[in-house]
């Protein structure tokens, strides 16, 4: 059996929502690609969980995914809103899309701390304001048989 050892880490800067994959045609035959913004932070993603993982197995059994994404406050807010902003008391309904940051997480990370998203089988996810942007991870191995 794997290490039942939780593996926490944290993806510096704005969260950045997986983007609609895109599709463009080379001569005649249609291709599609991942945006380079999503891709460029699935890469930030893979390294921040490489270097937590430190060399440890990949999980294989049934997982649950806590994950707090950090947004920070706009720049032309009152210090008044800015101070509930960090409070809690306003929420950030802003964009990135919760459930983007989600899956481009997930697909950041699979192949280095479990062998495949369909492991995942509870989710613990939250957005909030914060002074210090970035998403939270942390990939909780569960007892339990896998399928």
């Amino acid at each position: 059996m794997s290490d039942l050892k939780p593996v926490s880490f944290v993806v510096p800067g704005e969260a950045v929502g997986k983007g609609r994959p895109r599709v463009s045609t080379i001569g005649g035959h249609a291709r599609m690609f991942t945006p380079p913004k999503t891709a460029n932070y699935e890469t930030l993603i893979a390294m921040a969980a490489q270097q937590a993982m430190a060399g440890r197995e990949l999980i294989g059994g049934p997982v649950l995914i806590e994950m707090k994404i950090l947004v920070s406050v706009a720049a032309s807010w009152s210090k008044k809103k800015t101070a509930e902003a960090l409070a809690g008391d306003v929420m950030p309904t802003k964009k990135p899309d919760a459930d983007n940051v989600f899956k481009a997480i997930c697909d950041g990370i699979n192949g280095i701390v479990f062998k495949d998203d369909v492991q995942v089988v509870n989710v613990s996810l939250s957005k909030r304001f914060s002074e210090t942007p970035g998403v939270s991870v942390r990939v909780v191995p569960l007892v339990g048989k896998s399928s």
